[in-house]
């Protein structure tokens, strides 16, 4: 049995790898999502089939309520919400692993020990990283669920106290290992408390519009306490499967991070948007107010468009109505692109997962890179919900707190259209001197109800 239980671990380990590629590509990433599924199912299966069960029926309660919840989870949660839900489920897999630490710990103290080394410290660094995984995700979804202010909270002295308390409790998992074995249940509880404490210390100094690469780094996190919990467990399945999060995140971290011209460091340490700017103030001069009408017809006879989407348009779900605006324009010869910035939205890849629902093709989505250069040969440029990843301050004004991140250069485009609700700033708090320019055109109103509007505007025009 234990072979066969070993041959299936390597088919799913296999798995996971192989869905983890196929997620590279939006065109493969429904298929990979299902492959690393299956490998997880195989994993799960086979890890019950071969341990020693105490209440099977209890156990397979749990596993249908799990499933039920995660289930209707996946299909009622809206895409604005999304990112919510990337953290919770981030959150509790930290939590998880914490937890199967404190559990090995539990069962081995009952039998009058504690585990050897080989699993001690892979547990109490499990412990360490799974709270801290728990408890920034946690806030992390409080933020994003604006349940509680989004932008950065800091107090004098945090990074300093931040770094106190880690200190103390690496030296405390580091003296679970030298004290009396009846001592070491309590010492672990505090290694645990004392970590959700850091992790929530961790992220709060973290603004709403660095919530891209705070989601990265906690799911390698997550990724690094599930690979601890292997060893403790002496899982190799759960070793790979932790692997392969903990790296993938660390590099979904650094991309991020790229992308907005900033070192971790300055993420995790800066409190940015900490201080939010006035906004809608007049000392950049008068806006242009447009209508669905003036849209149509510069969209109708453009030869370019390019819609460049925001979590507007994910709040308002109106990502099929941008999908019907790209098939009218496109059945009467405008060449129709989308721009994505990688990290518009709210999480990595917000945006494409959006569009993807509403089935625009892949070949439509162009990166920054890509995209940028095509600005200054395009008529019509559509900002939908987008704020922050077009502030052309980034660009030229050396005193913005985003001065230096990449952004997409709609401003370069002959006309600028932007939807937005009203002049409120974006998710990082800082006004956007390019509303005001002499090209740029301001089309008030929900996303989903301007696009509507904008499509029949446009049928009539044409008819």
């Amino acid at each position: 049995m234990s072979n066969i239980r070993e041959a299936a671990y390597m088919i799913a380990a296999i798995l996971f790898i192989v869905g983890v590629m196929r997620l590279r590509n939006p065109a493969t990433a429904r298929t990979g999502n299902i492959l690393a599924a299956v490998g997880m199912l195989i994993a799960v299966v086979f890890t019950v089939i071969g341990a020693s069960v105490g209440n099977l029926v209890l156990l397979i309660v749990v596993f249908v309520v799990g499933a039920v919840i995660g289930t209707y989870s996946s299909r009622a949660v809206k895409m604005t919400a999304m990112p919510q839900m990337v953290a919770a489920f981030n959150g509790m897999g930290g939590g998880a692993a914490a937890m199967i630490a404190l559990s090995e710990a539990l069962q081995a103290l009952s039998h009058g020990s504690y585990p050897g080394l080989s699993q001690a410290i892979p547990g109490l660094f499990d412990m360490l990283v799974g709270s801290i995984s728990f408890s920034g995700s946690i806030i992390a979804f409080l933020k994003l669920q604006e349940w509680m202010p989004g932008k950065a909270i800091s107090f004098k002295g945090q990074n300093a106290v931040n770094a106190v308390l880690l200190i103390v409790l690496v030296l405390l998992a580091i003296s679970i290992l030298i004290v009396p074995s009846g001592d070491r249940l309590a010492l672990d509880w505090i290694l645990i408390i004392g970590s959700v404490i850091l992790g929530v210390s961790f992220v709060v100094p973290v603004g709403g519009a660095d919530m891209p690469v705070i989601i990265a780094l906690l799911n390698a996190f997550t990724g690094i306490a599930a690979a601890a919990a292997g060893f403790v467990l002496q899982n190799d399945v759960l070793i790979v499967a932790g692997a392969l999060v903990g790296s993938s995140g660390t590099i979904l971290t650094l991309i991020m991070s790229r992308a907005m011209n900033r070192s971790i460091f300055n993420v995790l340490f800066s409190a940015f948007g900490s201080k939010v700017t006035a906004t809608g103030t007049s000392e950049h001069g008068e806006i242009h107010p447009t209508n669905s009408e003036e849209v149509a017809m510069l969209c109708a006879y453009a030869q370019r468009v390019v819609i460049v989407p925001g979590y507007g348009l994910a709040v308002a779900r109106a990502q099929q109505e941008c999908k019907d605006l790209m098939d009218v324009l496109t059945a009467r010869g405008v060449d129709v692109r989308f721009a994505i910035h990688p990290v518009a939205g709210r999480m990595p890849g917000h945006m494409n997962v959006l569009l993807a629902e509403a089935n625009v093709p892949y070949d439509r989505l162009y990166d920054m890179d890509d995209i940028n250069p095509e600005f200054q040969r395009t008529d019509v440029v559509l900002v939908i919900g987008a704020n922050d990843v077009v502030n052309p301050d980034a660009r030229e004004n050396p005193g913005s707190p985003i001065y230096g991140m990449p952004i997409l250069n709609v401003d370069q485009a002959k006309t600028v259209i932007v939807n937005k609700r009203s002049m409120a700033a974006g998710f990082a708090g800082i006004d956007n001197p390019m509303f005001f320019k002499q090209n740029t055109k301001m089309f008030f109103g929900d996303a989903k109800g301007a696009l509507q509007s904008l499509l029949s505007a446009i049928k009539e025009e044409v008819a």
